[in-house]
């Protein structure tokens, strides 16, 4: 198992909120994204924290289940996203 956090921009310091977030529909189904810094507003997913979402993923093995990760996270966004590339490297 694999999760790469997507942050706002300025997390953990000053940071917007109420971004539309994109893309969630769009994550394969057998990877899961779990909400953290999220709220509904008009209809919409929108950010209301610093840590906005874990896009979580599991595989056979690490390398697979950080592809995995990573194809979810490029299919979100909300124009002020952050998340870290190097997740998981130091184990493989």
């Amino acid at each position: 198992a694999l999760g790469v956090v997507m942050a706002e921009v300025g997390y953990p310091f000053s940071y917007a909120k109420g971004n539309t977030i994109n893309g969630l529909n769009k994550v394969a189904r057998d990877t899961k994204v779990f909400h953290a810094g999220t709220a509904s507003k008009d209809g919409h997913v929108v950010t209301s924290g610093g840590r906005v979402l874990c896009v979580c993923a599991l595989a056979d093995d690490l390398q697979q289940a950080q592809t995995k990760a990573y194809e979810g996270v490029k299919q979100i966004n909300w124009g002020s996203e952050y998340y870290r590339t190097d997740i998981g490297f130091n184990a493989l």
